[in-house]
């Protein structure tokens, strides 16, 4: 493997800014020891402290600091044909920033090709390449270890999301809070949205209003309770809203409904 140039723990101020829309003739691998943003594919995507990324040649390259401050280190390289045939068998992620959570030996091992690099040790290429395969294979645990938690705890929500969606629709008439049932899972907001859309096909929203207006539904055809009543039964304290909505979902309003299941 040929280093054009290499970094070790390099200092920058909240002003710093890569902006590379052609990238660069070589490879470029990043170790992030602060939070920062990168662009991929026009998407920002905001990195904890301890990631990684390699960019292929000639990938656009954007990324600034989220902190006052930001370290990394880093490597413009040429892998021969060898090294790539081993990263694209390691599975190693290109063009993407991943989180590692801990970065301390890759770290060092950069430090260590940094020092051999501006060395005249006889034998500093011969280290630098099997510094470099460590490295890879380093990476590539991590990035295993992390999927393998992550999918340990996509689990661990699943059922959760499970008993989630269970009490919708058992308990049409309760209010249901994203911010509560985020909670309740220990995720943010949108990642909760996310993954609950991601598990059953459909958003927490649109199951909400699903359970409910069958219910309303229920209540129309099973009861003589007004279509008001119906409404707060379920949830809805605004009767014209809840007609609004009814109208949408079935085709008809509430007191329409009801009259056609009476017949």
């Amino acid at each position: 493997m040929k280093i054009d140039e290499v970094g070790f723990n390099h200092r920058h101020n909240r002003d710093f800014c890569i902006n590379r829309p052609q990238g660069t003739k070589s490879w470029l691998l990043l170790i992030i020891k602060n939070p920062a943003h990168f662009k991929i594919d026009s998407k920002d995507i905001k990195t904890s402290a301890h990631s990684v990324i390699i960019y292929r040649p000639f990938t656009p390259q954007y990324y600034y600091p989220a902190t006052d401050e930001y370290f990394d280190d880093w490597v413009h390289f040429y892998p021969d044909e060898k090294e790539q045939k081993m990263m694209n068998e390691l599975n190693i992620p290109l063009n993407h920033p991943v989180n590692i959570a801990d970065i301390t030996d890759m770290s060092d091992m950069i430090r260590n090709m940094c020092f051999e690099h501006y060395s005249s040790n006889p034998y500093k290429q011969r280290s630098i390449d099997l510094y470099f395969q460590l490295l890879m294979l380093k990476m590539s645990e991590k990035v295993r270890r992390m999927a393998a938690i992550a999918e340990k705890n996509e689990s661990i929500y699943s059922e959760k999301l499970i008993w989630i969606r269970q009490s919708i629709y058992r308990w049409p008439s309760r209010d249901y809070s994203i911010d509560d049932m985020a909670k309740e899972l220990c995720l943010s907001r949108s990642r909760f949205q996310h993954l609950y859309t991601e598990t059953f096909g459909v958003s927490v929203n649109k199951d909400v209003i699903t359970s409910r207006l069958n219910k309303a539904a229920e209540l129309l055809k099973t009861t003589d309770l007004s279509v008001k009543d119906v409404g707060i039964n379920v949830g809805y304290g605004n009767t014209s809203y809840f007609v609004k909505l009814f109208g949408s979902f079935f085709g008809q309003t509430p007191l329409q409904y009801k009259q056609s299941e009476t017949k």
